[in-house]
């Protein structure tokens, strides 16, 4: 695992706490940016599982 796969699913579930926040009380702004950060926490994790892809297929045998 590389840092973007796991800084990116932290990311990701943290915008999951920030929806889950913003519907419980009733901020639509925080629900908002919780799905924004949802979304760019994944986009970064998919990026760092492309890197590890790229870097077993790269490797010499």
């Amino acid at each position: 695992m590389n840092k973007d796969q796991v800084q990116g699913r932290v990311e990701a579930v943290k915008g999951k706490l920030e929806q889950a926040a913003g519907q419980l009380v009733g901020n639509k702004d925080l629900e908002q940016k919780g799905k924004i950060d949802e979304v760019a926490g994944k986009v970064q994790a998919v990026a760092g599982d492309v890197k590890e892809e790229l870097k077993s297929v790269t490797k010499p045998i």
